[in-house]
């Protein structure tokens, strides 16, 4: 067993109950869509909520810890769902002087649903008053991963790694998320019993770090399931062909390639950006601030005015230039949307031979694609019957749970 102190043996998968770690989905309550990290801990609520093992939840707050039994892990999944709305801030909000916001209304239900609560020092006696003994933890957003919270859990701890992206390629990130990440992923090295990788290039670089800090948990890779996008509908503001990326505005997505494509393109067809603006990005934000012919930013669109523009489009595009997973390009093929993206192992491992691979440096092999996609469409909508089948959160679940 990698963690310290006397768990449960790793090997049992034999839990009366487990416990899911919310507080990334509380913290982003209010904060717009759901990114990608956000999607990975839905599911999981979800999945486990519907098995037969009850589920706790645990929720760091701004006052300290909250955990919630089965009943409360459900009412807040309504909640975000959208199924139920959230109530209103509770007097401890109000006794701090908070604002009315989503946010806090979020961590007033928190608390309301809880069935213990402690501040922060306290919370191995809060998880022993409320938690059934060796219940297995899952920490699949990255918040609330402390020496505290490893330390007050009695079960097997899992942790899913997304990827290490921030220490493989510091030049994307903003300077002070480096080292934060850095001493977040040495804390699960450290102190995880088991991690869950999202594919096997994720866990073949996140322990080459483990390894050079002494030792890897132990891990297990089980691809993120691909879901149908929801589809709505979206007013196209031309009618020409267009073609759609979809993703943060930041260095590693490249979109400076797809920028200076257009620039050649002489109204042949249309881009559409969707996503909010990030980081490190001066120069592309310019552009885009500039109005450049047949460009169109999308910052704020719900999930399925999404799945309308990418179902629409003659093509996807995503010149990335290092991904973790990328579920995007996937659910394009689901839409029987072609994809051009980078040549990435990571893509080749559940993707297969579907997507049109490009290097994200050539930027002439982009615009003769593109193109050639604009106009004879059909011909690349052929190649996604070459991806058999993609990954399931089924067979996700079955590959994690019968380890825990």
């Amino acid at each position: 067993m990698h963690g310290a102190g006397t768990k449960t043996d790793i090997t049992k998968n034999n839990a009366d109950a487990r416990l899911l770690d919310l507080t990334r989905l509380i913290s982003r309550v209010g904060r717009g869509p759901m990114t990608g990290v956000d999607r990975v801990e839905f599911a999981y609520l979800r999945h486990l909520l519907d098995a037969s093992v009850p589920l706790y939840s645990l929720v760091r707050t701004t006052l300290g810890y909250a955990v919630l039994g089965p009943d409360g892990t459900r009412a807040i999944h309504d909640r975000l769902r959208g199924e139920t709305p959230w109530g209103g801030p509770d007097i401890w909000a109000r006794l701090r002087g908070r604002r009315a916001s989503l946010r806090h209304a979020a961590e007033a239900d928190v608390r309301r649903f809880s069935i213990g609560r402690a501040r922060v020092g306290r919370l191995a006696g809060l998880i022993r008053r409320t938690v059934p003994k060796d219940a297995p933890y899952f920490n699949v957003g990255h918040s609330n991963l402390s020496d505290e919270v490893f330390g007050a859990i009695t079960g097997v701890t899992n942790v899913l790694v997304h990827d290490v992206i921030p220490l493989d390629y510091p030049e994307y990130q903003r300077p002070e998320t480096v080292k934060a990440f850095e001493a977040k992923l040495y804390k699960i090295g450290k102190r995880a019993d088991r991690v869950i990788y999202n594919s096997q290039y994720s866990r073949d670089r996140a322990e080459a770090y483990f390894t050079s800090w002494g030792g890897a948990p132990d891990g297990i890779v089980a691809h993120l399931g691909i879901e149908d996008p929801v589809v709505g509908e979206h007013d196209i503001p031309t009618p020409r062909p267009y073609f759609v990326t979809l993703g943060t505005i930041e260095p590693r997505k490249n979109h400076v390639l797809l920028l200076d494509v257009w620039k050649e393109m002489a109204g042949a067809a249309d881009l559409h950006i969707v996503g909010r603006r990030g980081w490190q990005n001066s120069a592309v934000f310019d552009r885009l601030d500039a109005g450049p012919e047949g460009v169109f930013e999308w910052g704020n669109l719900s999930d399925a005015e999404v799945g309308a523009l990418i179902k629409g489009a003659a093509g996807f595009l995503f010149p990335s230039f290092v991904e973790g997973y990328g579920l995007p390009p996937a659910e394009a093929i689901l839409l029987q949307t072609p994809v051009i993206c980078t040549k990435l192992d990571v893509y080749r491992e559940f993707l297969g031979n579907s997507p049109v691979y490009l290097d994200p440096n050539d930027s002439y092999s982009w615009l003769e694609t593109i193109r050639e996609m604009s106009v004879q469409s059909g011909r690349y909508e052929k190649q996604i019957g070459d991806v058999i089948s993609l990954p399931t959160w089924e067979t996700h679940f079955n590959q994690v749970l019968s380890l825990a």
